[in-house]
């Protein structure tokens, strides 16, 4: 496996892999990652279909990027998934799966021309006292301590950063900027999680700082991210021949190991009750999603809070028995040992009549029922003691919705805190209470808040692991993607290692699984490089004038000394090309 650029590779298809007709696949979950693989083992690998199979131990393929109508409890969204324009590995595999909205169109199409007719931005990113504007106006309000701190942190190898917290690299004036607001809120870093993930948060999306104010850097799918992503995919596999067995528990994968030689051997699952395995040989490749932010997730109601689950069970199980066989394999307790550390809690509210739209409408400045662009990611609400978001994307989001009703998803940052309406944790909350809770901050009336909340129905979500990737780390917790050795054998999704991609996104997923499968079946093709912006002077250029709020360098204060070299150098590079670079990104 290699990488590569541009487009030369990109529209290339390779040539059918030496002797994959022997082959047969095993791939371990049904999230995006595996399906992503089955598709790439398809698509570029060219095994037949009915020589793949997946083992899910759920009754429903998706994994994290849900999207439910429960007939019970209604519409349940657990998160959603932001992307962006160069999520290379997932764009390479969507303009591939055909739209299921669209005829002859691919799912890429469908989701570049509706971010291209709607494209996505916010009007309101921060509220404070009730929903009123935050003021927050663009501005990242770091000082210039907070901005040596970051551009130190920037240029700090990986190594040095091992096992390190976020509180070890930054101070308090850091804390305090609208930056860390946009970002925890965002992105969902607490103050102890790892710096190195921080560290490669910024170079990765370095090209979207100016985007991170107004969220005009996303783009999103027409409805829930199951029936605009997973559902095409599952299509695809299903045409193709591809089985999936549900309700299948996978708890180790057996191997014979020698001293520069790993094989998966075996494959132990539960099913209907009974212990079941499946031998293999090194013409069986596996592919085990291990690890999982949404293990053990727990749904409430409206009069119910969920339960808080925090056993160890599951995929974490099953990397854990994985990993006594070799130390190649990992360190899953690094993750997920402290759920106090690694939870929080969403809710998917859904309104019933006309009483609750009016105030989303005041807050987001558009017509949520429009069906465009509604508040163009989440509200964070700045005084919220859970450091509460809430979002609503294009509506109808569920092609089932009524027209007249529309689904928010919600998220509490801190859960073992009161609330600043309910004087409880949102942990122990019923989804009436969650409910109340954000009207509160939504700005409805006090008196008017225990009948309104009647108006929507409410289900929480508590999920113990949801950050569980964000823990700090150090080189070797995450087993490599294909660990050293291994011939039939590789980790895919959020738990494996590639280099200088970043966790808790879509793109990760699909990258782990295409470098998975074009090295066990030795495609002649380059994987897309993770988009290089952090080495592109005009990006770094920029992302500086925008941190800095409009203020020029020279504006910055800065010890004598480096103002006065500053000013030779400005000299120097008078009525360069250098100086009209300087200029057009406003550094100077």
């Amino acid at each position: 496996m290699y990488y590569s650029n541009g487009n030369y590779e990109a529209f290339a298809r390779p040539q059918k892999p030496v002797g994959v007709d022997e082959k047969s696949a095993y791939l371990v979950g049904a999230g995006l990652a595996s399906l992503a693989a089955a598709c790439f083992l398809i698509r570029d690998g060219q095994m037949k279909g009915e020589r793949i199979h997946i083992l899910e131990e759920m009754g429903i393929a998706g994994g994290a990027c849900d999207g439910i109508h429960d007939n019970e409890k209604g519409f349940i969204i657990r998160g959603g998934r932001e992307m962006e324009n160069h999520f290379e590995c997932l764009w390479d595999l969507f303009h591939s799966i055909p739209s299921l909205e669209i005829e002859g169109a691919s799912v890429l199409d469908e989701f570049y021309w509706l971010n291209k007719r709607d494209p996505n931005y916010s009007r309101m990113r921060a509220t404070v006292n009730n929903g009123q504007d935050a003021h927050t106006d663009g501005k990242f309000k770091l000082s210039d301590k907070a901005a040596m701190e970051m551009v130190k942190l920037f240029f700090t190898r990986d190594e040095d950063l091992d096992d390190k917290k976020i509180t070890d690299v930054f101070t308090e004036e850091f804390f305090a900027s609208n930056f860390w607001l946009y970002w925890r809120t965002m992105f969902a870093f607490e103050d102890w999680h790892s710096a190195l993930e921080m560290k490669l948060y910024i170079q990765r999306f370095i090209h979207h700082i100016g985007g991170l104010p107004d969220f005009s850097a996303l783009k999103f799918t027409k409805y829930n991210q199951y029936e605009s992503l997973i559902l095409p995919m599952i299509k695809y596999l299903d045409a193709h021949g591809v089985q999936i067995q549900y309700d299948t528990k996978v708890t180790n994968v057996i191997f014979a190991i020698q001293k520069d030689k790993k094989v998966a051997t075996k494959i132990v699952y539960q099913c209907g009750g009974k212990a079941e395995y499946i031998d293999l040989t090194e013409n069986d490749l596996v592919f085990v999603t291990n690890g999982s932010c949404t293990e053990n997730s727990t749904l409430g109601d409206d009069h119910h809070a969920p339960a808080f689950n925090d056993a160890v069970g599951g995929c974490w199980e099953l990397w854990r028995n994985i990993a006594k066989q070799d130390p190649s394999f990992g360190q899953p307790d690094k993750f997920c040992t402290n759920t106090k550390l690694t939870n929080w809690e969403s809710a998917t509210i859904t309104t019933l009549d006309n009483r609750i739209p009016p105030y989303i409408e005041k807050v987001c400045q558009r017509d949520p029922f429009s069906g465009k662009v509604v508040t163009g990611g989440i509200v964070s609400v700045k005084d919220s003691n859970w450091l509460m978001s809430y979002t609503l994307n294009r509506q109808p989001h569920f092609k089932e919705q009524p027209k007249d009703q529309l689904v928010v998803w919600l998220y509490g940052l801190f859960t073992d805190v009161p609330g600043n309406y309910i004087k409880k944790p949102m942990r122990e909350c019923t989804g009436r209470e969650i409910t109340e809770e954000w009207l509160y901050h939504l700005g409805v009336p006090q008196s008017e808040i225990p009948d309104m909340a009647k108006s929507a129905r409410c289900i929480p979500c508590m999920m113990p692991y949801i950050t569980a990737f964000f823990m700090p780390r150090a080189k070797g917790d995450r087993p490599k993607v294909v660990p050293d050795g291994c011939v039939n054998f590789a980790f895919i999704g959020q738990f494996a290692d590639t280099v200088r991609d970043t966790v808790f996104t879509t793109e990760y997923s699909v990258r782990t699984a295409m470098e998975a499968v074009y090295t066990l079946l030795d495609v002649d093709r380059g994987v897309p490089e993770v988009f290089a912006s952090c080495y592109d002077i005009r990006v770094l250029l920029d992302a500086t004038s925008k941190m800095m709020d409009g203020k020029k360098l020279i504006d910055r204060k800065m010890p004598f000394i480096i103002n006065l070299l500053e000013k030779r150098a400005l000299k120097k590079i008078s009525g360069t090309v250098i100086e009209d670079l300087l200029k057009r990104y406003h550094v100077i």
